[in-house]
């Protein structure tokens, strides 16, 4: 038995509207309510009443600037919550060839809230150990070596107030595309916004990123730099 009372959450998060708008705010932009019911496909009086609920629930906070409402996600354990579930939930029906281009662009690379997912962000993880920039502390948690301080320093990332963040730093979050770890914290946050600064990574709709036709020779140099 879970000591936490699930079924209030599962209600919550179970509204076809409501995971909609969820998955729209996992992209990690706070977003107003009109755009969020274009999003959800609902009148925007309706999408009204199921921002209310998520963000009473805790799921979703309201930042105001000036007259104007704006909408995310209340952190990245909701964002985490969201791709758990995409494991166990089957594929949704493909309706057109734009729906498959989609689909392979967030299999390849997508943000999964603020940090890099799909095969790409499996990947960096991967190389990162290899490298022995990263090393495990736990069944799930990571570290920077020096080498690996040495590295994010190289391309452009300061480690040290990540060190100080109260956010987790580097956690392995099991992605939904292929199965295998990607990482989820400060540490894969601050270089997936590295890299798309950079160039190495563009977005594209919605979640989806492309990747630079040199990014594997970016990545080669970056890792074996001296």
């Amino acid at each position: 038995m879970f000591d936490r009372d699930l079924a209030p959450l599962a209600t919550l998060i179970g509204d076809p509207a409501r995971i909609a708008i969820l998955a729209a705010l996992a992209e990690g932009h706070a977003l107003p309510a009109g755009e969020l019911a274009r999003r959800a496909g609902v009148h925007p009086a309706t999408a009204t009443g199921h921002l209310r609920r998520l963000v009473d629930g805790g799921l979703v906070v309201v930042h105001e600037q000036g007259r104007h409402r704006y909408h995310r996600l209340a952190g990245p354990r909701v964002a985490a919550v969201l791709e758990a579930m995409a494991q166990l939930a089957p594929a949704t029906p493909v309706r057109s060839l734009r729906s498959v281009r989609a689909g392979k662009t967030l299999t390849e690379a997508r943000t999964c809230y603020d940090h890099l997912a799909g095969r790409r962000g499996v990947e960096l993880r991967d190389r990162l150990l290899e490298a022995g920039a990263l090393r495990l502390i736990d069944d799930r948690d990571h570290e920077l070596t020096p080498t690996g301080r040495r590295l994010v320093t190289v391309v452009g990332v300061d480690p040290h107030p990540l060190d100080r963040t109260r956010r987790v730093f580097a956690r392995s979050c099991v992605d939904w595309t292929g199965r295998r770890p990607h990482l989820a914290g400060a540490l894969p946050a601050a270089l997936t916004h590295r890299l798309i600064e950079l160039g190495w990574l563009t977005r594209a709709a919605g979640r989806g990123l492309r990747v630079a036709p040199d990014y594997d020779r970016r990545l080669d140099a970056w890792l074996s730099a001296p």
